[in-house]
């Protein structure tokens, strides 16, 4: 499940379906991604084809990231089997 988001537009992505905060082109992408994660109890559920799930390296630790489209990424965090801190989309290139 989700607990928290850092993306204010993911955040009402998610809750109300309204994508005006991403990139259209990211919208349906994005609620895949999102239904995916609001699921997984950890990170490896994330291991979709074509998603990418890698993990970042520096601080802080333990950030998982997903690719969504060339350069954007979901970022996020799981802590006792929840999505924390979700979740920041962006151009990370």
């Amino acid at each position: 499940m989700i607990k928290s988001f850092r993306h204010k537009g993911l955040a009402d992505l998610f809750h109300t379906g309204n994508a005006r905060k991403v990139q259209a082109k990211h919208g349906k992408r994005l609620r895949l991604i999102l239904t995916m994660l609001n699921a997984a109890v950890h990170a490896r559920h994330m291991d979709a084809p074509g998603l990418r799930l890698h993990p970042l390296r520096g601080k802080p630790e333990d950030r998982w990231a997903v690719d969504v489209d060339e350069n954007y990424r979901v970022i996020f965090r799981f802590e006792e089997g929840h999505a924390c801190e979700v979740v920041d989309y962006g151009d990370y290139h």
